[in-house]
């Protein structure tokens, strides 16, 4: 990001975040930059720190060294005033199951103190397409549809930033393409959405991404940039024999990456003068064609975790 961003196009900005539980340090001295409106995506393993790294940016945890600004107010002595303008939805269903759609929202705007409760769910029933469903009750719900209900009530008192924590696993293709859509015109209107995910598809949604593998930031930037600063040489391999040539390929030198995707076999490597020198023996198998091709952001990440230590074992 340039310096010369101004300080209020700025919703987070911190420098050397670190964070230990147990002895275990989960965030190592992390600095980060987010534009106000932009969706953020983290990725990363299982336990390499994404929520905690999440919950620090928004002064929800108290990092153990470290500094910095969400939404222009310090993380550390500010963080009631933070919280008051953040909305956070967890991975799993967090609204009252045996109360109606409609009793969900407006006892968060009561919550809130909002002026108009009854309006204020009203309307947000009629934006996330829940019309007619006012009065089922939320447990009855199906997963796309509780997911929307949710994003709905942490939405409603206004925040300036919302967190969103693996917030479709377990829903439908559709029902995930639906809850993207709403998310970019929320980032639109200028809500800044900080997001982990395990899904690639949704990783490409975001307008930037950072991979933390056990506490360490590894990489960040456009979903263009992550894969170009990765520097793999791809090649994507079709035909006959592919588990046999899976087997030999892998952990050669040269090679540092060796993938089935789905009919086809992702073969890199980040010094592309030895992949050739390893693949070259193999470029004549018959019935086995070599098409040198872009590496996928699921190659980059793939290449990344292998090369990531894990700090809990």
């Amino acid at each position: 990001m340039s310096d010369t961003t101004a300080a209020s196009d700025i919703a987070i900005d911190v420098h050397g975040l670190s964070k230990s539980f147990g002895g275990r340090e989960v965030v190592h001295d992390l600095s980060m930059q987010v534009k106000r409106g932009m969706i953020y995506g983290f990725l990363g393993p299982n336990g390499s720190g994404k929520t905690t790294t999440i919950r620090m940016l928004c002064g929800l945890l108290t990092p153990d060294s470290g500094e910095g600004t969400c939404l222009g107010y310090d993380i550390r002595r500010d963080a009631d005033k933070i919280k008051n303008l953040v909305g956070y939805m967890t991975q799993r269903f967090s609204l009252y199951q045996d109360l109606s759609v409609r009793e969900n929202l407006e006892f968060v705007a009561r919550l809130y103190g909002m002026k108009d409760p009854r309006g204020a769910a009203r309307d947000m029933v009629a934006r996330l397409g829940l019309t007619g469903r006012e009065e089922q009750l939320a447990g009855e719900l199906s997963g796309g549809w509780k997911q929307r209900l949710a994003l709905g009530a942490c939405t409603l008192p206004n925040p300036q930033l919302l967190l969103l924590d693996e917030p479709t696993a377990g829903v439908d293709p559709k029902a995930r393409r639906e809850f993207w859509n709403e998310i970019h015109a929320l980032a639109a209107e200028g809500l800044t959405v900080l997001v982990s995910t395990h899904y690639m598809d949704e990783a490409e949604r975001c307008h930037e991404i950072a991979y933390i593998a056990y506490g360490n930031l590894l990489a960040h930037g456009t979903v263009a940039e992550v894969i170009a600063k990765s520097a793999l040489t791809t090649y994507t391999v079709t035909g006959e024999g592919l588990n046999k040539l899976t087997t030999e390929l892998t952990g050669k030198p040269g090679i540092d990456m060796v993938a089935p995707f789905g009919a086809s076999l992702h073969v890199s490597g980040r010094d592309e003068a030895a992949l050739d020198a390893a693949i070259a023996p193999y470029r004549s198998d018959h019935g086995v064609v070599w098409h040198k091709s872009e590496p996928s952001l699921e190659d980059v990440f793939i290449d990344l975790m292998s090369r990531s230590k894990d700090n809990f074992q």
